[in-house]
């Protein structure tokens, strides 16, 4: 199993009303944590793209962000969790372009993480007059398989669809290396991840909560992808999943920070924008927030592995948990409210501690599907 970091742009409203800098520091943070986490031996940074999300993301333009890290790192891969292709949202063209220039500036390091939006507050918002997601998917379904025709016909043979059209063009410039970066969708429910599969993706499995959510959705991953009829130049079999984590010299030191770390409040801000996630029994309704977590509630969600938390040797023993379940990645949402300090100290002690007992491959699972594929 390989080990990733997600950042998002987390600004909470007691942050920002304390520092007339918040917004600035967080971002400039969440660069410095990707860094770290590329000293640190993680393989896989993600970034979000969200719009419209006061407090839980500010990180709209991550495409930007990205090319900063493409020079400021080495090794780590670098994620779009996600690039929206709906057409109204992102013109896929303009897409496919950010995606191989990325793909330049990082030497061939670059992931191309796709999706619909989670969120209607976010993405209604780019469609006039629409008021049911549900119709975001055909934009999504007529554009995905787009993609690896603009990166690999010298002119584009050009497209006519019912949501966006164009005419013969040669898409420029083409992704580094003689194919394309690995194809991965961002999947929010359990038919998404058989979609997915179907058409050779690798998923983003956002919404998975717990360990026992994991073993049977990779169970239809797996067995849905082995009938792949890939979109791109090569099927992504590769299950991604997303924990919170915090790290700690002592059980007690990450309880503590875990419990002054407004996970509550980011808990209830994830529900409040991202209406077609799965609301699991006792989420109250926004503006209502779940109560803050105690002691107790933090060793609840540890023993209910619904979060990652407590020194090096508990940290391993549970993220072996997500690899005995079949998760062929395990990233960290990070940040979650907790200092920078505290952050970075996880970073570090993952990477000294967890990653070299799991993921003893130096190379990428995905280099090696591309290099494969090439």
């Amino acid at each position: 199993m390989e080990f990733g970091l997600f950042v998002q742009g987390y600004v909470p409203a007691e942050r920002a009303q304390a520092d007339p800098q918040a917004e600035h520091k967080a971002l400039m943070e969440e660069t410095e944590y990707v860094i770290q986490a590329d000293r640190s031996g993680f393989k896989y940074a993600w970034a979000s793209e969200h719009h419209f999300l006061e407090e839980y993301s500010h990180l709209s333009a991550n495409d930007v962000f990205l090319g900063y890290l493409a020079h400021a790192t080495e090794r780590i891969h670098l994620g779009s969790g996600i690039f929206n292709p709906l057409a109204p949202v992102n013109h896929p063209v303009k897409v496919a372009e950010k995606v191989a220039m990325l793909d330049h500036l990082s030497g061939g390091r670059f992931e191309f993480g796709t999706g619909r939006g989670a969120g209607s507050h976010e993405i209604l918002g780019f469609l006039p007059g629409i008021t049911d997601m549900n119709h975001t998917k055909e934009m999504w379904e007529e554009t995905i398989a787009e993609f690896p025709k603009m990166w690999l016909q010298d002119e584009y043979e050009g497209f006519r669809g019912r949501h966006w059209s164009l005419p013969p063009r040669k898409v420029l410039p083409k992704p580094y290396g003689s194919t394309h970066p690995a194809m991965w969708y961002a999947a929010g429910s359990p038919s998404s991840y058989a979609m997915a599969a179907r058409k050779g993706l690798g998923v983003l499995g956002f919404s998975v909560q717990k360990v026992s959510d994991m073993e049977w959705v990779v169970d239809s991953y797996k067995g849905a992808i082995k009938d792949a009829e890939p979109v791109g130049a090569f099927v992504n079999d590769n299950v991604m999943v997303t924990s919170t984590a915090i790290c700690a010299e002592t059980h007690a030191k990450a309880v503590e920070i875990a419990v002054g770390g407004g996970l509550n409040y980011l808990q209830s801000l994830l529900f409040r924008y991202h209406d077609t996630f799965p609301r699991p029994d006792g989420i109250p309704e926004w503006p209502e927030l779940l109560p803050e977590y105690t002691e107790e509630i933090i060793e609840l969600l540890i023993a209910e592995e619904l979060m990652i938390c407590g020194d090096p040797d508990e940290v391993l023993r549970q993220c072996k948990r997500w690899e005995q379940a079949g998760a062929d990645q395990l990233s960290f949402g990070l940040p979650i409210g907790v200092s920078y300090e505290d952050t970075m100290t996880t970073i570090r002690l993952i990477g000294e501690h967890v990653i070299p007992k799991i993921d003893t491959d130096p190379v990428h699972r995905t280099t090696r599907l591309r290099a494969a594929a090439g």
